[in-house]
């Protein structure tokens, strides 16, 4: 099994150019392990206060545009 700290190891002994893939690689990866937690929490209702919230503040005038 493959531990967080082998995996630290084998990146700290990434070349420049393997570390940058590796790099843009995670960042996609995380990107998409995020929108669908975010995805699943909106299924979910998990975010129905906020919207509700942020729906009663602009009807109230209590919104700005950006």
């Amino acid at each position: 099994m493959t531990t967080a700290e082998d995996i630290e190891k084998a990146v700290e002994r990434l070349p420049p150019r393997e570390l940058a893939r590796f790099r843009a690689w995670f960042e996609a990866f995380d990107a998409g392990q995020f929108d669908a937690a975010i995805e699943r929490d909106a299924h979910a209702g998990k975010l129905d206060a906020f919207a509700e919230e942020a729906v009663a503040a602009y009807r109230t005038g209590k919104s700005r545009d950006l």
